[in-house]
């Protein structure tokens, strides 16, 4: 199997499929509700679809679509109507699918006669569970053949399956229906201006005689344990009012959808960290799930810490060549229940990331700025030790300095930083370049991983350690910006390769070289005037890469299309240099970009400029929700506010500059300390209630780390003549 390409790139799920998320298990299906075997569609759950068709018909008629809603990240509503069988237009039959997913789905059926006369009915549900991993789905490699046993059980079925030594189940169970071996068959008559109603559960099977515990959803009026989740979820992050209605629905479409791809860590069901995205990345990632919690700190500091803590957990021990783990490595993904072999490297958890450990290290320090106990974040500086130690000893194998990555097996990542399409790095006539690769952006996370550890050393007292970590970075920046920097081109090259070229393409990577510090004052102005120029933003955002370079495809994954967490990140380094109107450029782009997909942004979108096409054009296999995604415009907002804190230090910092658009912002029961606190923005002028007493209130921006660092190093008291 070669490593994540074109080939093995997910389908496309088809023209308005819906997909439904809660957890790690997730839903994706046809507007009219039917799940369909030649679609990558499904019910899944840990990774395995239990339901690979769930065709509902009436009087043997597929529903027509008519409206599809979204209620919740986990909840929709179908409606369709069942064609007329004698010519005529209208149908007296509305058909209604509320379906709710979590450990499994639930789906309540309503026929509804317009009619003035009853209606006799066949409703049947075709069923079919073939327990494919995500990998094989997503990939349309279905191989395996399972051994079935299909068991109708009074108003249930039992569908069992064996391939070698594996066991896989699920159990339908549908009150007063004729329970086939692959349908579900239920016989009404619809008096007039009436209706007829069912509820059938699906959820997976367990080793022995019964099916796991049901899967139950409470009389009309109740609440769900999905709804219950929401409501916790709700109650402890910010409550959010803003003059621009729309912006204020994409920050609630954002709340919604984090709180959907939170995910308990199994080990440590206290521990609730972020999944990556739906449909095909429901479950932890070492990037995605660190940037997104980092971004997600105000609104809720806990998802990061989960995260950091369940990540360290899983942080490498041991050389593997397949799942490419090494010792203090942070892991790229995990996957639940994966049986074909097909997942990356092969076994459960992948390794393949050159950016995920010097991000571990740097979103520590951002984490241990939010209140947490102090041996809290005590309990993770070992792990973030042997994070830099294997940047040390792995990551700069050829001790240059750079941080680079080249896959150890041909079932990996060809690429390994966060474009990790197999054509996501290359030169500027469009060149692949070949490895080991140092990409810039890697670099100003490494460098970002040496100042955050330093500072945390010189706050515990340990001074030797923070002096040559402070060392270090001092030392990478200087040579990055010799090395990285192409003076004739006026912006950093995207990476170097294999024999240290500068691989001379202009891509948005050095967009995050500005928000942790790496760049030179004096060539900042320079990248800013690249990111913004018309070959780069494309009206909606900034591209990957820009349209004058060789490689360049506003449809393609990674070498045109925008992407909202790289905007954000970019527009958060914007601020931190002071490009404000560049910044507010970025975020208004971006949020106007989300009102064309209902307040939702999703993974990506292509790069056409908007002066060709006047609207955000989709990427066909977008995930949606993704977790960075629906972060950015957490990031977008925070950033223009000059919003955060250091809570052991005593302080809250704020300057907003939102753009005359955005309206007033009104904030309520935001996380600050052991508190809450109200914000209140009107223009550039900002109010705080509620901040603990230890804490004050500052206008300006937060020291960076950088700054700290250097306010904590022993500086030599001048000499005095005798």
């Amino acid at each position: 199997m070669a490593g994540w390409n074109a080939d093995t790139a997910a389908g496309p799920l088809g023209t308005g499929a819906v997909t439904l998320v809660e957890g790690s298990s997730f839903c994706i299906s046809l507007p009219n509700g039917d799940i369909r075997p030649d679609h990558p569609h499904g019910v899944f759950v840990q990774d395995t679809r239990i339901l690979s068709c769930w065709r509902l018909t009436i009087n043997g008629q597929s529903l027509e679509p008519l409206a599809a809603e979204t209620k919740e990240p986990y909840r929709a509503l179908f409606v369709g109507r069942v064609p007329r069988s004698d010519g005529y237009a209208d149908s007296p039959l509305i058909v209604e699918r509320l379906r709710e997913v979590g450990a499994g789905l639930v789906e309540q059926i309503t026929v509804r006669n317009y009619s003035l006369d009853p209606v006799e009915c066949v409703i049947c549900l075709s069923v079919e569970a073939d327990f494919a991993d995500l990998f094989e789905v997503k990939e349309a490699r279905i191989q395996r053949h399972w051994d079935e046993i299909r068991q109708p059980d009074g108003d249930s079925l039992i569908i069992r399956a064996a391939w070698e030594d594996v066991r896989k189940g699920v159990v339908i169970a549908a009150g007063g229906a004729d329970v086939e071996a692959d349908s579900l068959t239920y016989r009404a008559v619809v008096a007039p201006q009436a209706h007829w109603q069912t509820v059938l559960t699906v959820v997976p099977a367990v080793e022995g005689p019964g099916p796991v515990t049901l899967f139950m959803h409470p009389d009309a009026g109740g609440l769900s344990p999905r709804d219950r989740r929401r409501q916790e979820w709700v109650a402890r992050i910010p409550v959010l009012h803003m003059g621009n209605h729309s912006i204020e629905r994409t920050l609630q479409r954002s709340y919604d959808d984090l709180g959907a791809l939170r995910i308990e860590d199994p080990e440590h069901p206290e521990r609730v960290v972020v999944a990556a995205g739906a449909p095909w990345f429901m479950t932890l990632f070492g990037r995605d799930s660190l940037w997104a919690s980092e971004m997600a700190l105000p609104v809720d500091p806990s998802l990061a810490l989960g995260t950091l803590q369940t990540l360290a957990d899983r942080q490498g021990k041991v050389v593997d060549p397949m799942s490419e783990e090494e010792p203090g490595k942070i892991l790229h993904e995990v996957r639940l229940d994966v049986s074909s072999g097909l997942s990356l490297g092969g076994k459960s958890a992948y390794y393949g990331s050159v950016d995920s450990t010097p991000l571990f290290v740097s979103v520590l320090g951002a984490v241990s700025r939010w209140g947490f106990a102090a041996d809290t974040i005590a309990a993770l500086l070992p792990h973030a030790d042997r994070a830099l130690a294997w940047i040390r000893d792995y990551g700069d194998k050829d001790g240059d300095g750079f941080v680079e990555y080249e896959r150890l097996n041909d079932r990996g990542l060809i690429n390994q930083g966060w474009k990790d399409s197999w054509d996501g790095i290359n030169f500027a006539d469009g060149t692949l370049a070949e490895p080991p690769i140092a990409l810039c952006e890697v670099q100003a996370y490494v460098y970002s991983a040496y100042m955050a550890r330093a500072w945390m050393a010189y706050d515990e007292g340990d001074a030797s350690l923070a002096a040559e970590l402070a060392e270090r970075a001092e030392r990478l920046k200087k040579q990055f910006n010799e090395q990285f920097w192409l003076p004739e081109r006026g912006y950093y090259a995207v990476a170097l390769d294999g024999k240290k070229r500068p691989v001379d393409a202009c891509a948005s990577n050095m967009g995050h070289c500005l928000w942790f510090g790496l760049v030179d004052e004096d060539k900042a102005p320079l990248v800013a005037e690249r990111l913004m120029s018309p070959e780069m933003f494309s009206g909606w955002g900034v591209r990957t890469l820009a349209s004058d370079m060789g490689a360049y495809n506003p449809a393609s994954y990674h070498n045109g299309s925008v992407w909202p967490h790289d905007n954000a990140l970019i527009a958060a380094g914007l601020m931190r240099y002071g490009f404000v109107a560049e910044a507010q450029r970025i975020a208004t782009a971006l949020l106007e970009a989300a009102e064309y997909s209902n307040g939702r942004l999703p993974e990506l979108f292509c790069g056409f400029s908007r002066e060709q096409i006047a609207q955000p054009v989709p990427y066909p296999t977008a995930c949606s929700p993704q977790a960075w995604a629906a972060t950015a415009p957490i990031l977008l907002v925070t950033s223009l506010m000059q919003y955060d804190a250091h809570v052991s230090q005593g302080g809250l910092w704020m300057d907003p500059v939102l753009p005359k658009s955005f309206g007033h912002l009104h904030i309520t029961n935001a996380p600050m300390g052991r508190g809450r606190i109200t914000i209140d923005v009107a223009g550039s002028t900002a109010s705080v209630q509620g901040l603990p007493k230890d804490m004050t209130f500052h206008r300006g921006h937060r020291p960076w780390m950088t700054d700290l660092v250097e306010q904590a190093k022993p500086h030599p008291k001048p000499r005095q003549d005798s």
